[in-house]
């Protein structure tokens, strides 16, 4: 497992830790989706569960595979083709 920052850190800026934690968490949840998936056939009132955690682990591979955005990329440039036709 990956070890936990110090209380001082309000938000983590490091991918590499953000990546471990997600891997972390896609193989915590991922048998639980599997149990799900067989607990909605017997009761289908799993399903939003199951929904929701697999929107948990879609998540948390986006984070792994491509990772959040850097701030440069939030804002496009002012002098960018689109700006330029408003």
């Amino acid at each position: 497992m990956t070890e936990v920052p110090g209380k001082g850190n309000a938000m983590i800026q490091d991918p590499d830790y953000a990546r471990r934690l997600a891997q972390n968490l896609v193989e915590l949840m991922a048998p639980y989706e599997e149990e799900l998936m067989q607990l909605e056939r017997e009761a289908p009132a799993f399903g939003p569960l199951r929904r929701a955690v697999g929107i948990v682990i879609a998540e948390a591979c986006y984070c792994i595979s491509d990772g959040a955005p850097t701030q440069d990329n939030l804002v496009p440039p002012v002098d960018d083709e689109a700006s330029r036709t408003r």
